[in-house]
């Protein structure tokens, strides 16, 4: 029996010392998660250099921050022109500004509302305090219907919904803290109000809560679905190997590799993220792949009849290549997340490989010293279920005349309808219904639109240069435009307040509601308004400090990034024809996710180009043959067609996740090929004809696929179980993926490889002969 690597045979030899120092490393390692800390804030998405992050941040320097919560309020009666609705919305505003690090409330209540007397300018809270009776309600009601910077905004078109919107001040970097303590207040007034006004429902939303809705999935992901995860992969390791020891080994593995890559990534300095809270389950999948293939070999030789020690030392032998392959093509396809635009999918690629690696070294030499420790009996089920496995290969074998043509049309027609999958990223589509953000979302949705807003900003480049009649009137029809497209809800527009203070300087004379007819007006209105205003109500959200830029906000449906980046294009081309003199640029959360999917698609081709020609020289150096890897170069293609072609006929939508899976799941099936290729490629250089290598590499890995076919499925499958969209839709896709791997390497490949080598010739050319 050939001898194995010095540093394997090592731990097979001294297993209690192999241990003693592999337990050291793992304290010393683990130390370092001590340093990591979760961060849930949208922010993590984006590189800082990002183009649409640079000018959101920079709009949001300029003008008042537009991180919000907004509190909306719902009565049962189905109007909002009531007195138990005022009260509420004034009692909910005074306290909303008790929430940490508020700025600005803004709501029915608070609007400050302007009119003329004699000749004055009144300006005033619309609902005037404590007065709530029929006929101020009905006056009020009228106000809405005129003014254009109320209703669609702070109250719905027919009553039904009123806003109390609070714009807060996060700082810098991690705001994960403040976050949730500005998200726990809102939650606590949410449940005061609706308790004190039972009659009425109070939902949450706002950029605020978003943030808050991804650090909840991530920890809710992190508390359920990895102990979900080691429960179910425990006990099917315990059934399919019919050893509880087995599972035991398996799982100390899995621990290790999971506690040093975090370990390791707390000493590096990362952080956790709704991303990076799945290197656990990922790593553990892949890391049982690793042990389930030396276990199931191990009893294999045990059913033969050799001792135990013989038994891992074969099992090692031939599983060695295997496993080094695809654990380096595996970490390969993660690496490949560095081409993504999004930094939390480079780290989780990161520190995926990492823990691959660890994996791979510790099932070639911990599990050994575990195995030799432990108590193994040779199972003549084992025996059987080989035997099964045998007879497949030559079912395969016998039909390959059928089974080719027959798996290649269905491979073909399926793969087809990856075609019809598109990208379309929806940020708050990232939680499901449960998710009290996502049933917010929801009821804005039905009542206001929706909650994605494109912020536009026009610089004048010079000192009240928005004061420029010719500027306001540009302004104007610029936000004309914008309330006529179909997917704008509503348009927030200075030179609605301009036309209104104008009216209000001429007595209300309703001829009067249109832009000054020169500067000096324009000024003086927005001088004395300006003075005029409370704390908290200023114009900073519309208008920068020396009044030379203005932003307008429009209030979109819920549109998908593609719909959204073309919304963008034909807003800039149209005020380019308005105002070809000056500047806007458009910037918001939502414009960032929509631009990201897009530019982390286009990096994630270049990525995944790259995996693959790394992979496949890999496979041709590792097996020695240029046959076998270009035959491995197509079975690991196909399955990912395979797996985006379903997609296309389930959903046809693919959003960020989605878009990194094919350079992830092209190392994970690359382990089924090799496995199944280095086996045939043993039997036929021992001289065995194509149809025995086959039925032997039936024999020898065929358990061992599926049962780590089963054990991936399985945890990744647990990821379908998510709340949150991304890790749900790479669970299902990923799941897809491998099983469709599985049964190409088991029917496909096989009676390819007999109809190469049935071909007119081959009995003169063996290309498993030929070493590169």
């Amino acid at each position: 029996m050939r001898a194995l690597p010095n540093w394997i045979a090592w731990f097979i030899k001294c297993p209690k010392l192999g241990l003693a120092l592999f337990l050291v490393t793992c304290v010393l390692a683990t130390i370092g998660a001590k340093n990591l800390y979760f961060r849930g804030d949208y922010k993590v998405f984006f590189e800082a250099d990002n183009p649409q992050r640079v000018a959101f941040e920079e709009m949001q320097n300029i003008f008042n921050k537009s991180e919000n919560v907004s509190f909306l309020i719902v009565p049962d009666s189905g109007t909002v022109y009531q007195p138990g609705t005022f009260e509420l919305t004034q009692a909910l505003t005074e306290d909303a500004w008790q929430l940490p690090l508020s700025l600005r409330v803004e709501s029915l209540s608070n609007y400050q509302h302007t009119y003329a007397e004699q000749d004055d300018m009144i300006v005033t809270d619309l609902i005037r305090k404590s007065q709530t009776d029929q006929e101020h309600i009905n006056w009020v009601q009228d106000i809405v219907r005129s003014t254009p910077e109320i209703e669609g905004r702070l109250v719905s078109d027919k009553g039904k919904v009123t806003v109390v919107d609070v714009t807060v001040q996060l700082p810098d970097g991690d705001q994960t803290k403040e976050v949730i303590k500005i998200a726990d207040y809102a939650r606590t007034l949410e449940q005061k109000y609706e308790a004190a006004y039972p009659d009425h429902q109070i939902y949450l939303n706002g950029m605020v809560i978003m943030n808050d809705a991804f650090a909840v999935a991530a920890q809710n992901d992190a508390e359920t679905l990895v102990p979900l995860m080691f429960l179910i992969i425990t006990v099917l390791i315990g059934l399919l190997t019919r050893s509880l020891y087995a599972a035991i080994s398996t799982l100390i593995i899995v621990a290790a590799s999971i506690s040093i890559t975090l370990g390791l990534a707390g000493w590096y300095g990362l952080f956790l993220s709704t991303a990076t809270v799945n290197v656990p389950t990922m790593v553990t999948t892949l890391a049982v792949a690793d042990c389930i293939h030396i276990i199931v070999g191990m009893r294999l030789f045990l059913d033969t009849g050799m001792s135990k020690s013989d038994a891992i030392h074969k099992s090692l032998l031939i599983n060695k290549k295997p496993i080094i392959i695809t654990s380096v093509t595996t970490a390969i396809g993660f690496l490949m997340l560095n081409f993504s635009a999004v930094p939390i999918l480079a780290d989780l690629g990161n520190m995926t490989a990492v823990g691959v690696m660890l994996a791979c070294v510790f099932s070639l030499t911990i599990l050994p010293a575990l195995l030799t420790l432990m108590p193994f009996k040779g199972a003549s089920s084992q025996a059987n279920k080989q035997q099964s496995f045998e007879q497949a290969g030559k079912w395969v074998t016998q039909h390959y005349r059928k089974v080719l043509p027959v798996s290649a049309l269905i491979l073909i027609a399926v793969s087809l309808f990856s075609a019809k999958n598109e990208l379309n990223d929806v940020a708050v589509n990232y939680f499901d219904e449960s998710s009290t953000f996502r049933q917010a979302v929801d009821v804005q949705k039905e009542y206001l639109g929706g909650m994605s807003n494109m912020d536009f900003v026009a610089y004048t480049d010079e000192q009240y240069g928005i004061t420029d009649p010719a500027f306001l009137t540009k302004i104007e029809q610029f936000a004309t435009w914008l309330e006529t497209q179909p997917e704008v809800q509503h348009v927030l527009s200075f030179s609605d307040t301009m036309k209104r203070l104008n009216m209000n300087m001429h007595a209300d004379q309703p001829a009067f509601y249109r832009l000054p007819e020169n500067r000096e007006l324009a000024s003086q209105y927005l001088l004395l308004y300006e003075m005029s205003l409370p704390y908290g109500l200023d114009l900073n959200n519309q208008i920068d400090i020396d009044k030379s830029a203005l932003r307008v906000i429009a209030v979109l449906d819920n549109l998908g990034s593609k719909e959204f980046t073309e919304f963008e294009r034909r807003a800039k081309a149209r005020f380019a024809e308005l105002a070809p003199d000056l500047r806007l640029e458009a910037a918001s959360p939502p414009l960032m996710f929509a631009h990201i999917g897009e530019r982390n698609m286009k990096s994630m081709v270049g990525g995944t180009l790259l995996a693959l020609v790394l992979i496949s020289g890999l496979i041709v150096i590792a097996l020695r043959s240029w046959f076998l890897g270009g035959v491995s170069l197509l079975t690991n293609l196909v399955p990912a067609g395979v797996g985006f072609g379903v997609w296309g006929i389930l959903s046809g939508e693919i959003n960020m996740a989605l878009s990194v899976v094919l350079s992830m799941t092209l190392g994970i099936i690359v382990d089924d090929t090799v496995h199944f290729l280095s086996k045939y490629q043993v039997a036929r250089q021992e001289g065995r004809t194509v149809e025995e290598a086959v039925h032997y590499a039936f024999r020898t890995v065929g358990l061992a696929l599926t049962t780590t076919t089963i054990v991936l499925a399985a945890g990744f499958g647990v990821l379908t179980l998510s709340s949150f969209a991304l890790n749900a839709d790479m669970g299902a896709l990923t799941v897809i993926i491998i099983v469709a791997a599985l049964l190409i390497d088991l029917l496909f490949l096989p009676a390819f490889l007999m109809w190469l080598n049935k071909r007119k010739g081959a009995v003169k050319h063996d290309p498993i002969s030929e070493q590169t």
